[in-house]
């Protein structure tokens, strides 16, 4: 339905077209007509049919980190680059990587089952049965042999607890088994831990990932029976990285804190499994019958236990150090030799990998190809380039991580941008980055043409948006805004060590939403099932070359580096606005909940079978003052508006002797920085972004105050108000000092 009215809504919606324009942010009019012509030139040497035929060669044999697959792809990363005649090299660090020795999961009562645990071979697809691919677990599970009763916790979330404790059902003593989505699945155990379970099991419900969506695989995308998502469960949101070298790098020397001591593994043993596997512990459970929303897609009756329903989990790991393989190649810049576009995308998998994150990666070369072909022709990128092929993602961005703690200080002083991409599907634009980067953004998606619809990705991405929104009124001002959005930051990729722990300005890129499946983490990720569901013909291969390399390419050329400080204190100001309303919201609900218990009280007295509502009433919201917050971002707007008058004179004025000035302009994100840290994870420096601590992937803007409000910590609050306004006054007084310049 979707693909049905697109036509109809650009026709009626867009009722102009965006062109290549003549300007770009960032540089004067004779440069900006000399950069489209190189991207145009960019363009023509970029191929759908060379993408696929790398998307096929690195996923065509599994190729986790410390496998020989791992080794043998960033050989061969390394040998295209130096064919290109980029100054390439491996750099290898030495980290932490456990893999599976005992898998055992049976139910003991009231009858006997034995889990399968794998993912059988498809005559279809012809790289599912191969040897060498790692067992279906989730790294950094605590070893653990534990027998007790089941319980089902949904998602495994703190709300769910809340339910649970409101039913009166305990999982401490417990193993309980949650369902795959609506967070990290490194959340789901770490919650359970915190609760006193002593073991968490982890499946795809066919609701959320299987019949549900579509036809399962081969015959469709969506998960089968027997799929499994793989994925590290390390505690990320404390610091990701080799756990034994926390804030240093992990190379072959480093001093090693003892496992044990590493905050970011958890104590618990944990495994993945099919919703083949999950169906006889599900359906043995007695106990109440699950809230309705709780309800999953198997065909009976969920009951969360506990009860009558005994689960054995056994599991055992070999705790390797094993070598991490980063591919990292550069050009120098002619003129700015020290100032570093970086772009990275990491090579390793859990399986194949065909998706994630062979198809980014298989971009991201056909980048570096095509700048290759530039080089022929005379031309040579103004700033270094540095182009990154990661080893060690999946577990816990380790090839990304050790290389940004190991080089640090000369990153701080260097690093322009990092530019990143993940897996890729054919779809709409998504963007996530650092705020003053915006028009950047806006300026590309607005340049780079959809391949399906022939409008551009903006216009397309924003006829998705509006079309997804429910309300009028919401829909009404999608269209009519015509300036892009980037999403904020939270983690899940190798962005995360560059901006939140250096400081280093970042953006996110891909293209998704529909080409989604049930592969993700199996043994199923593959070529075949990339070129038949995911991007057939691999035409968002190569427009994410196109979008990603545009970005590469202004930053690396641009006369004034296109940073506006407007749009970051606009969206600072709108999580601001956020906080005041999440406190209002949270003051009143309080005052109602304990009315509700004083009447309820009054109407059934102390009965507690009568009881409707939990007794225990919640502490009064104190008063917090925001004006600290307040000041700094009024003195943050001034300061951004005046350097947005001094850039555009200094585009007036052909750039001039730019490069101090453009210096201040990059450092600038690392004012944001604080000392300390959040509370209770240092690693995470950033005051604007960070993952949530309960939400993993998934973005806490203005972390420090928004965490301590939701989880009720008021002095806390009130003390991240004063660190985040200190970052932000900080930034404002170097705004002001770089106008200066």
């Amino acid at each position: 339905m979707l693909k049905k009215l697109f036509p109809i809504l650009l026709l009626s919606v867009f009722n102009f077209s965006y062109s290549q324009t003549k300007n770009i942010f960032g540089f004067n009019e004779k440069d900006a007509a000399t950069q489209l012509s190189l991207e145009s030139s960019f363009d023509k040497n970029l191929s759908a049919e060379n993408v696929g035929a790398t998307v096929k060669l690195l996923s065509a044999k599994p190729h986790h980190i410390g496998s020989p697959g791992s080794k043998e792809n960033a050989e061969y990363i390394l040998s295209l680059y130096k064919k290109w005649g980029w100054d390439a090299q491996i750099e290898t660090f030495y980290v932490l990587f456990p893999t599976p020795k005992t898998r055992v999961l049976e139910m003991v009562s009231p009858t006997s089952y034995k889990a399968i645990l794998k993912e059988p071979a498809l005559k279809e697809d012809p790289t599912s049965g191969q040897s060498g691919q790692l067992p279906t677990y989730n790294a950094y599970s605590a070893d653990g042999d534990v027998t007790a009763d089941l319980v089902f916790v949904n998602y495994g979330l703190p709300d769910d607890y809340k339910i649970l404790d409101q039913m009166g059902i305990s999982v401490k003593g417990k193993i309980v088994i949650a369902k795959y989505g609506h967070s990290w699945r490194g959340t789901k155990p770490k919650v359970a831990q915190e609760h006193g379970a002593i073991g968490c099991i982890i499946y795809s419900d066919p609701m959320d990932d299987g019949y549900f969506a579509g036809d399962v695989y081969p015959k469709g995308p969506f998960k089968n029976e027997y799929g499994v998502q793989r994925g590290s469960i390390m505690d990320m949101v404390i610091n990701p990285g080799d756990p034994l070298t926390p804030g240093i790098g992990a190379t072959k020397d480093a001093k090693r804190i003892e496992k044990s001591e590493a905050l970011n593994i958890l104590k618990i043993p944990v495994l993945p499994i099919s919703y083949h596997d999950a169906k006889p512990l599900l359906e043995a459970l007695d106990g109440p019958n699950v809230p309705a929303n709780w309800q999953g897609g198997l065909p009976f009756a969920y009951h969360i236990g506990p009860g009558k329903t005994k689960v054995h989990l056994k599991l055992a790991f070999n705790w390797d150090i094993v070598p991490c393989y980063d591919v990292i190649a550069k050009i120098k810049g002619a003129k700015y030799p020290d100032e570093w576009v970086i772009r990275g995308n990491h090579q390793d998998a859990w399986v194949n990998g065909a998706s994630d994150p062979i198809s980014g990666q298989a971009a991201m070369l056909e980048e570096a190809k095509s700048i290759t072909e530039l080089m022929k022709t005379g031309w040579k990128p103004d700033r270094t380039l540095v182009y990154c092929s990661w080893d060690g993602e999946e577990p816990g961005l380790l090839g990304s991580t050790e290389w940004v703690e190991t080089h640090q200080k000369e990153l701080q002083e260097k690093a322009v941008i990092y530019i990143n991409t993940d897996g890729n599907e054919r779809g709409f634009i998504y963007a996530e980055g650092s705020h003053a980067l915006e028009p950047l953004m806006d300026g590309i998606v607005k340049n780079v043409i959809d391949p399906q619809t022939n409008v551009s990705i903006f216009e397309r991405r924003k006829a998705k948006d509006a079309l997804s929104e429910n309300s009028t009124d919401g829909r009404e001002k999608i269209i009519n805004e015509n300036n892009f959005k980037l999403d904020a930051m939270g983690s899940g990729s190798d962005y995360s060590s560059f901006i939140q722990h250096a400081g280093i300005p970042s953006l996110n890129l891909g293209f998704g939403g529909e080409g989604s499946g049930g592969e993700y983490h199996s043994i199923y990720d593959s070529f075949y099932d990339f070129s038949t569901f995911k991007d057939p013909g691999f035409h968002y291969g190569v427009a994410l070359s196109k979008t990603a390399g545009r970005a590469v390419l202004r930053m690396s050329q641009a006369d004034i580096l296109p940073f506006d400080f407007t749009h970051l204190y606009s969206t600072i100001n709108g999580y601001n606005e956020e906080l005041q309303s999440l406190i209002k919201n949270e003051r009143e609900s309080t005052n109602i909940k304990n009315k509700m218990i004083k009447l309820n009280y009054f109407a059934v007295g102390e009965d507690p079978k009568k009881n409707l509502i939990s007794p225990t009433a919640k502490s009064e919201v104190p008063y917090l003052d925001f004006s600290p917050l307040q000041n700094a971002l009024e003195d943050l707007k001034n300061s951004a508006d005046h350097l947005k008058v001094i850039f555009q004179d200094k585009i007036n004025k052909n750039g001039g002797n730019s490069i101090a000035f453009n210096q201040l302009l990059y450092q600038a994100e690392q004012q944001l920085l604080t000392e300390t840290g959040l509370p209770r994870r240092p690693w995470y420096k950033h005051s604007i972004y960070a993952p949530g601590f309960y939400t993993g992937y998934g973005v806490k803007t203005l972390p420090g105050i928004r965490e301590a409000i939701e989880q009720r910590k008021w002095q806390e609050a009130q003390d991240q108000i004063y660190a985040d306004a200190k970052a932000i006054t900080k930034l404002a007084n170097y705004l002001k000092a770089a106008a200066l310049k």
